[in-house]
């Protein structure tokens, strides 16, 4: 099962010890996750009042790309909007901080992707299957192809009234692979090319995103494995944070409000053991390169 390991910092510009980098590199890249449950991301007082679902609109998130002016998907007005942008901007760079000292190795390849602030409670929200994330899954992005970059999430806990936020662990990935490949079928020749100049994704999808999706929504898609996998709960308390790769760790959101996350980019090449990518496990039962 996923494991869970801890660390005791409660500063984002803490300086890790070798030993501490060495410990984390391992367990995340076994597929574990890193929890620190004293490193508490500040709100500043005046951005109290964005701890409200109304700020989220009718989406369950907010988003930011490093590269646009103002976060999507929300609702707030012009003064709101530059708290908004302020405060998850200040997460992205606390977040950066804390990979580039953690797991130096990684820094030279990393890519900030976007910032989310998902202000909505996650029990009770009504939503299709495939964008259920209170069910076991890994991530994949229909519009973002991979072409096998790993997905590495930065999220704290950040809910005003010290509520937990609760997730589920599934299998590893290597039993999340072998259960649904035998099932997945190949990309249909030169569909790639023409989903890339419509505009439907941005860039082409290589036959591991093409596998990576289909393995995330038939896990999404199948109530008895949903309902019989072995899975663990882990409880995230409020003012904690925790970092994992989630194109490798199964997992659902089940309760929870007020959260930041953010992601980051990573090529395998990068890694310290590129074995373990999903990349790699797929070809492997693949039997060529799909990226």
């Amino acid at each position: 099962m996923t494991q869970v390991v801890s660390f005791s910092a409660a500063d984002w510009q803490h300086q890790y010890p070798a030993a501490d980098q060495e410990r984390a590199i391992g367990a995340l890249e076994a597929g574990g996750v890193l929890y620190f449950p004293q490193l508490r991301f500040p709100i500043e007082a005046a951005e109290g009042r964005l701890l409200s679902p109304a700020v989220a609109g009718a989406s369950k998130n907010v988003s930011l790309d490093h590269l646009e002016r103002a976060p999507g998907d929300s609702s707030v007005d012009e003064t709101e909007l530059r708290l908004l942008r302020s405060m998850m901007q200040r997460f992205a760079e606390s977040s950066g901080v804390l990979l580039r000292n953690l797991l130096p190795r990684y820094a030279s390849g990393l890519q900030q992707a976007r910032t989310s602030f998902r202000p909505v409670e996650i029990a009770g929200r009504a939503s299709s299957w495939r964008k259920d994330d209170t069910r076991l899954h890994v991530d994949a992005f229909p519009s973002s192809p991979m072409q096998g970059r790993r997905i590495l999430r930065v999220f704290s806990n950040v809910n005003p009234h010290e509520r937990n936020r609760t997730w589920l662990l599934g299998e590893p990935f290597e039993s999340v692979a072998r259960r649904h490949f035998a099932a997945l079928h190949p990309p249909v020749w030169g569909a790639s090319r023409l989903l890339a100049w419509l505009g439907v994704t941005r860039g082409r999808r290589s036959a591991y995103d093409h596998f990576m999706l289909q393995i995330h929504d038939r896990m999404k898609a199948d109530a008895d494995y949903q309902a019989g996998v072995a899975r663990i709960v882990h409880e995230f308390r409020a003012g904690s944070t925790w970092i994992t790769f989630t194109d490798q760790v199964s997992h659902a959101a089940i309760a929870g409000q007020h959260a930041l996350e953010q992601s980051f980019y990573l090529p395998v090449a990068c890694m310290q053991d590129p074995a373990q990518a999903p990349l790699r496990t797929l070809e492997r039962l693949a039997g060529r390169a799909l990226a």
